[in-house]
């Protein structure tokens, strides 16, 4: 057993520790670590403890009437990540949310919680276990290992919060079965996505990837993935259709077909992520995940965000923001008082009149008592379905974890099944996703509306994050919080951290 409570978090074997990375010093002011503003990673570890979403968990030192250089609504993990990196680039920051709880629409959700949400009041049947150890993701993400949001956990140093362990396996759905993702080369050769002469030329593809860097013409045949479009490329190799489909969306992680009148660079890069991501750890997909969920995330930029001292206020209601004659934000109203500020950061739900509607997201959640068939036996598993496959405009996306990463009691295992909708029938939407778990214990059924921001936040001083997609990998998340921190503060971040340090931990007794 582990030599203490707080060291629980180590017992879960091959999880990694992400290097830290020195960042600036917090200011003297600022609270220490020891100060209890925010349950971290290593608390909710303590098996004592209920991983309950943190109850009036407040730091309200300051007064409301303070002027603030950004206040924050909301405390999605895009919001929080940016809060984050603001307080840490030395603003005065104020965050609020209308909930009591971190995380926003990108929380995770006990069994209790869940079953209140989508079942009314019903109480959950005693034979899925205990409540608490349930962490149900309600926006599911894998990180991808060499990723855009690990290299921001490493350049934040957010990872002392945070505790991962590998994702078991990556799958892509052609021709009605499920096959292991090829990345490389020697993949290529053993793939029975392909036959022997397809994947021939599929591995010469593969190695003029593996080989290919941008700053050395050598490696570039004579190509110039600038012009040369993506079906271009392909082309010169002599790839059927299938092929280019898992490459182009289980591999580069496409959400449809445009890439492939695009320039071949973006998707070359993006093969390059995922065969480095998956070689970073050894495993059978490129991808990590929090132990105990991503509700971690949001609350571990969020307690970055406070030891820098930026302020945190749960449970604030209406939350509404403040316009000067010209129309900028200048504050936010909350409770009869009113707190100054320069700038605005929001997700869509606050600002309703300066977004549009794009699009929405149909999601199915399982609980299961059995991994996937025809995964390997994987318990933590992403699987795309990409659009050709199924005769839609999009791909759709399995992503399933279990016991081993801490999100469901042992033995129980919480599938998801994601898609951009394209009707209004859900069920039917997404059965071909929900016909590959096999037996479910429960299953709901989700689906909200996608917002992107429609203001120009130079004139009004607002910055609002885009909903969350359907993709089960950040990328695209990080993407959007990356452009607006350097609409907010006309900074690129550098983001050029030393990933090699990445590395297993042993396990801990």
């Amino acid at each position: 057993s582990c030599c203490s409570p707080l060291s629980a978090i180590a017992c879960a074997s091959d999880f990694f520790r992400i290097p830290e990375r020195q960042i600036p010093s917090p200011p003297p002011t600022a609270a220490p670590l020891s100060t209890p503003l925010l349950p971290t990673a290593v608390l909710r570890a303590d098996p004592s403890r209920s991983p309950e979403p943190p109850r009036q968990a407040r730091r309200e030192v300051a007064a409301m009437d303070e002027e603030y250089d950004v206040i924050v609504l909301g405390t999605g993990l895009k919001e929080c990540i940016l809060s984050g990196l603001l307080s840490v680039d030395g603003l005065k920051v104020l965050h609020m949310d209308r909930n009591d709880y971190y995380g926003g629409d990108s929380t995770s959700l006990n069994l209790n919680q869940l079953w209140k949400k989508f079942r009314g009041e019903d109480k959950p049947p005693a034979h899925l276990g205990s409540s608490k150890d349930y962490n149900v993701d309600m926006v599911p993400k894998f990180m991808m290992a060499n990723g855009t949001l690990v290299r921001t956990l490493i350049h934040t140093n957010v990872t002392k919060y945070l505790s991962f362990k590998a994702v078991d396996g990556s799958f892509v759905f052609s021709k009605g079965k499920i096959h292991k993702v090829p990345a490389t080369d020697m993949e290529a050769l053993k793939s029975p996505l392909m036959g022997l002469f397809e994947k021939r030329r599929a591995r010469n593809f593969f190695i003029y990837v593996q080989n290919y860097d941008e700053a050395d013409p050598k490696t570039h045949q004579g190509l110039d993935l600038t012009t040369l479009t993506t079906k271009e490329l392909i082309a010169k190799y002599g790839l059927v259709d299938d092929t280019v489909d898992f490459i182009g969306h289980a591999l580069a992680l496409h959400r449809d077909d445009r890439h492939l009148n695009e320039p071949a660079l973006d998707t070359v890069k993006r093969m390059k992520l995922y065969s480095e991501s998956l070689a970073r750890f050894q495993g059978g997909s490129p991808y990590i995940y929090p132990l105990y969920g991503l509700g971690e995330l949001p609350q571990g930029f969020a307690r970055l965000s406070a030891v820098y001292g930026g302020t945190y206020m749960l449970s604030k209601p209406e939350c509404k923001v403040e316009f000067d004659m010209e129309g900028k934000a200048c504050g936010v109203t909350s409770e009869g008082e009113t707190a100054k500020c320069k700038k605005v950061v929001c997700d869509p739900s606050y600002l309703t009149n300066k977004v549009r509607k794009i699009g929405k997201v149909a999601r199915a959640i399982a609980i299961m008592s059995h991994p996937i068939p025809n995964t390997n036996e994987s318990h933590s598993v992403q699987i795309i379905l990409p659009q050709k496959q199924l005769g839609r405009n999009s791909d759709m996306y399995v992503f399933c974890c279990s016991y081993t990463h801490n999100v469901a009691p042992k033995g129980k295992f919480i599938a998801f099944v994601s898609a951009e909708a394209e009707s209004d029938n859900i069920q039917s939407e997404l059965k071909p996703g929900i016909d590959l778990l096999g037996p479910v214990d429960e299953l709901f059924f989700d689906m909200y509306d996608r917002y992107e921001p429609v203001n120009e936040p130079s004139l009004d001083n607002c910055f609002i994050s885009t909903s969350y997609d359907a993709t089960t990998h950040f990328e695209t998340t990080v993407t959007d919080v990356l452009n607006m921190y350097t609409m907010i503060t006309g900074k690129t971040i550098d983001l050029s951290v030393d990933l090699s340090a990445a590395s297993a931990a042993e396990e801990e007794y």
